[in-house]
């Protein structure tokens, strides 16, 4: 379908979305060369994607001296740039007999009332000579990321998932200061990911004189569009990053994500450089399913003062997990007994505890006695995750009704979705 790699069309999807017309339902993509010549001879020249447009810094403008969310301002001021609308296309591909993909964007486009997604929207022809059509939704209310939520995370995985074998790839944008948190959940929500899921956004907005948001929804655009990577991603500062090695690093620079203990997944420069050995492949035999997160979960860390009472107030119901961002290579004070008996009490009763460093770089390591205390504890040790991907590994893992205490023990010290594990890159 799009680009390089294969990926999967399977879907057991039947829900409907919160946002979509429910009694539209997209015709299936056609599967053969025969099919797609008998329907359309320009058919593998397209792409299609489907941007999510939650909020963020992106799509804001000035009013009264600061960045706002406006609703339908977006998609309105995109169609006036020719980097990201080419106008003609759509028209010439408008005809009696239209262009498959576009007619079923436009379709798509026509379930929603608002006057400005009445048509879809196509990037001009790339270098990879295929013209990505996408179609953006626009949430309502528009969110800034610090007001995201789980609720909202499965909002954005449900829209996913109901079109997902519509679509060749998917585009999030989205704040940039939960970014990662979204990113990670993701991840972990989505079971044989076939397809791209790439989120961006922005520092400064994209109609801005100066602006980082151009170049990011270009960028994600395009990889979305042309490369079948199979993986939640971020794409930021023409860098494509796994979604759940990623942290937001600098709440100025351009440069904003990093993914502190492995490397891109897709540099752009002049060209752009896929690392395919470094992309995780799906079992494309199984269906790609959605599974539910656990909200009773928590991220504590470490400090010289932390009292024994405090520690066990936050290991309290309802929380049934917890991410123990400890010193270094994973120590705590093992001369504290008090607070090695709080989390060992805690384990003992069902609480899962899984320990990362507080360290952008480096990974657990039990080989120094302060790390051994805690393991003795029976709290779990993390490697080398971001606080964001162990808090959402944790909510998925304790999500998972059909797993005892022991397999989610277990799967937490596993590397499910290539969020631990890896190599040092500097």
């Amino acid at each position: 379908m799009a680009g390089n790699g294969s990926c999967s069309l399977a879907s057991d999807f039947e829900g409907k979305s919160f946002s979509m017309d429910p009694s539209y339902r997209p015709k299936k993509l056609k599967t053969t060369d025969t099919e797609v010549k008998s329907t359309d001879l320009n058919y593998k020249c397209e792409s299609r994607v489907l941007v999510l447009y939650t909020g963020g810094t992106i799509g804001m403008r000035i009013h009264d001296g600061v960045y706002t969310p406006e609703p339908n301002f977006l998609v309105n001021e995109l169609r006036k740039l020719s980097i990201f609308h080419d106008q003609q296309y759509v028209v010439t591909h408008s005809t009696p007999e239209p262009n498959f993909l576009v007619n079923e964007l436009r379709k798509l486009s026509i379930s929603h009332d608002q006057e400005w997604m009445k048509s879809p929207l196509c990037m001009p022809l790339s270098k990879e000579k295929k013209n990505v059509i996408y179609c953006v939704y626009e949430y309502e209310p528009l969110l800034d990321s610090c007001n995201m939520t789980m609720d909202d995370w499965a909002r954005i995985a449900s829209d996913i998932k109901t079109y997902y074998e519509d679509f060749d790839g998917f585009v999030i944008l989205h704040g940039t200061d939960t970014m990662a948190y979204t990113a990670s959940a993701l991840s972990f929500m989505f079971e044989n990911l076939g397809k791209p899921i790439i989120l961006t956004g922005s520092q400064i907005p994209i109609f801005e004189i100066r602006s980082d948001g151009r170049d990011n929804l270009l960028g994600a655009l395009i990889m979305a569009g042309n490369y079948c990577i199979p993986e939640v991603m971020i794409f930021f500062n023409n860098k494509l990053l796994r979604g759940n090695r990623s942290t937001k690093f600098d709440s100025s620079s351009f440069d904003a994500f990093r993914s502190p203990n492995f490397p891109p997944l897709a540099v752009l420069g002049t060209k752009i450089h896929v690392h395919w050995d470094e992309i995780l492949t799906s079992n494309t035999n199984q269906k790609c399913t959605l599974t539910k997160l656990c909200p009773s979960v928590g991220i504590l860390r470490l400090f010289p003062t932390i009292t024994t009472a405090m520690v066990r107030q936050f290991l309290a119901p309802p929380l049934k997990g917890m991410v123990l961002e400890s010193y270094g290579a994973g120590n705590a004070p093992d001369s504290r007994k008090d607070l090695m008996q709080v989390f060992s009490e805690a384990t003992k009763r069902g609480v899962l505890l899984l320990n990362i460093t507080q360290c952008h770089r480096g990974s657990v390591n039990p080989g120094y006695a302060t790390g051994k205390a805690l393991k003795e504890a029976g709290v779990i040790q993390g490697s080398d995750m971001t606080p964001e991907a162990a808090l959402a590994k944790l909510a998925f893992v304790i999500g998972r009704e059909d797993w005892n205490f022991k397999d989610k023990k277990e799967k937490l010290a596993q590397n499910l979705r290539g969020e631990l594990g890896g190599f040092m890159w500097y």
